[in-house]
């Protein structure tokens, strides 16, 4: 994952949902194209927020057991609102069904009480190893990686457990 859109996690809930912000900083580079006069987070960025909400609860599900989590479909999105330098983006993935590969979230990413995008995503699971088995350290590399990051986003000092986070009730 080349843009980390989410600063943190701030409420787990195993197999249903999880709660993720997302402060958009005047600092952003894609800021001085979109738009120069009027900065705005664009709606494409507010989508891979929620993705990527949706993709750590899928982590922590699995206990980090897919090397690869992507959005595999998007459905009933819909933008109501811009997020501005300085607003917070607080990001929610309420887990509505999964099987062995594919997860649907219903998602919604809000500024204080208004909803500023909601979507429906579909995201995929997977290992490399299951098209290459050369692929196999590439796999064992980037579930290290996840954790790592995890353990960052929640503030857990432990690694290896993701069971350290908070997980709300």
């Amino acid at each position: 994952m080349r843009f980390t859109l989410i600063d943190q996690i701030v409420e787990l809930r195993p197999g249903q949902g999880i709660t993720a912000r997302k402060t958009v900083s005047l600092a952003e580079e894609y800021l001085a194209d979109h738009f120069p006069l009027f900065p705005v987070m664009p709606g494409v960025l507010m989508l891979e927020a929620m993705t990527q909400a949706a993709a750590w609860l899928l982590r922590y599900d699995d206990d980090f057991a897919h090397s690869i989590v992507v959005l595999k479909e998007a459905r009933n999105i819909k933008y109501a609102d811009f997020v501005v330098p300085g607003q917070c983006l607080t990001v929610t993935a309420d887990l509505i069904k999964k099987d062995a590969r594919n997860a649907e979230f219903k998602t919604q990413g809000m500024v204080d009480t208004r909803v500023c995008v909601s979507a429906r995503l579909t995201l995929e699971r997977y290992n490399q190893v299951e098209t290459n088995p050369e692929e196999a350290e590439m796999d064992a590399y980037n579930k290290i990686k996840m954790r790592k990051q995890f353990a960052l986003l929640t503030g857990s000092r432990d690694v290896a457990s993701p069971a350290a986070v908070g997980e709300g009730g």
